[in-house]
Order: structure tokens, then sequence, then C-alpha cells
């Protein structure tokens, strides 16, 4: 078994593959200020709970977009496994071309959602990842990732327009009935949920038009239900794609075998 780590800004996704079958999966608070120590027994109590023990982990695979924690969390990783351990970050092997000015600015999340997608629905592809940012990574008929566009997240435009606007009350993220609000809540939801998913389909006309082809466009991240679902131009959301690509990973970079 394979234990795959994504550390995104507000929150971390842990699984464990047996194979190419997600045995588990858990999600946790990013928190920056943990220590070695505390990575180690959060992880060690994880697995415990879903009867699973660090001695049956070929390795770790872990991609991290929150420099401050990578130290703590590699130390813990090593102490706790003892097996390969596979970081992504510039220099490992992805199968992939990365065709833009700078390579080692793209964040690693990225890069793992692009092999992840090019693995499992092909090229041409846009992956949309909701996460704090929403980000849009364009692979291209080659299979190269060839850049993409970065916008905040649904909650922090939510967020922003709460602080920024005080009469305007805080609402959960649910799609109104209809367009057209009635009340002040269902119009901030209007435009949270349709205006967001219409920028969104916006964006994909737009990639796609300078792309070149019909890419497929998947979705991932904590949000991807809430906007795949009213957005037209998504056609495949994929919870699990991140966890998916880090594991690809850890196969093309760990050579030991089961």
């Amino acid at each position: 078994m394979v234990l795959v780590m994504d550390v995104g800004n507000s929150h971390t996704v842990i699984g464990v593959f047996r194979g190419t079958e997600l045995k588990t999966h858990w999600r946790i608070g990013t928190v920056a200020q943990r220590t070695a120590d505390e990575f180690r027994a959060l992880l060690t109590s994880l697995l415990r709970e879903d009867g699973l023990s660090p001695e049956q982990m070929r390795g770790c695979c872990i991609s991290s977009v929150v420099p401050p924690i990578n130290a703590s969390l590699e130390a813990a990783c090593a102490r706790i496994f003892g097996k390969p351990l596979v970081i992504v970050e510039p220099g490992i092997r992805t199968g992939i071309p990365i065709a833009v000015d700078n390579p080692k600015e793209v964040g690693a999340d990225r890069i793992v959602n692009s092999v992840a997608a090019v693995s499992e629905y092909g090229a041409p592809a846009i992956v949309i990842d909701f996460g704090t940012a929403t980000t849009f990574d364009v692979i291209s008929a080659r299979g190269e990732f060839c850049g993409g566009v970065i916008i905040p997240g649904v909650t922090i435009s939510a967020e922003a327009l709460f602080e920024r606007c005080a009469k305007l009350p805080k609402v959960d993220l649910v799609v109104p009935p209809s367009v057209i609000g009635r009340d002040t809540i269902s119009n901030i939801r209007s435009g949270l949920t349709y205006g967001y998913s219409d920028m969104v389909d916006g964006l994909i006309n737009r990639i796609a038009a300078e792309l070149g082809g019909t890419p497929t466009v998947v979705a991932t991240g904590g949000l991807a239900p809430l906007i795949a679902g009213i957005a037209k131009r998504i056609d495949h959301v994929d919870a699990f794609l991140t966890l998916k690509g880090l594991r690809l990973l850890f196969e093309r970079n760990a050579k030991e075998s089961e």
C-alpha cells in the first residue's frame, strides 16, 4: 500500500492506495505550526482507526503548497514509515513536459492534477481545482502542461464580499431556485453560484479557443460538485484526482516493489 498526501492552503487530504484502489482517505485542516511529533501521532492514529499500520505502507508521496509545513511533515513520514518518500518538486519524473516560461514556479498540486488527468481522461484537457484559489490547468493535445489561470476561490470571493460590504449578511453557499433573487440572501447566493459558474464556463470557452480541439474538462476540489452542477462546460467531477496523481508519481519515482 502507498500513503499519499495533498497539502493545500486550507485542508490536507490523505489517502491510502492498495494497487490502483483508494482504500481509505481523510481530510484534515492544514496547520502550518504542527511539529513532526504531532504529524507522527496524527498519521499513526488515522491509520490505526482504519485497521492499518505504518508497516503495511510501501512508501509515501507528498505534494504541498504550504512551504512552512514541509520539513516537519517530511521528518514525520521518514520516522513513521522508514520507506521511500517522494516529494513532488522540480526534478522528479512526471511523465509530462512542463511547457511554461518557468517550470519551477508551477504549484506541485497543479502538476499532480495534470498527471492524473492525462492518465484518466487523456489529452487535451483542462483541470479545474476548486480550492482556496481556483486553478485552471491546461494540457495540450501533445500531453504538455502549457499553463493556465488562477482566480480567487468561491469561498475567498464570498468572504471578501461579506468583509467589505457591512450591510450584507453571511450566507451558506447554496444554489437558489432562480437566478433573479427576491431577497438579499438569494441575491448573494445567485451571484456566488450562478455568477461564478458562468465565469468558469467563460474561461473554459476562451481557453479552448486558444488551445484548439475539444479538451476534456475535469473538476476537482471541495466545491467542484456545487459549481459543476450549474456550469455547462465541465465534463467530469473527480473528487480524488489529486490523490490518484500522487499515486502515479510515487510509482514513477520510487523503485521499491510490493
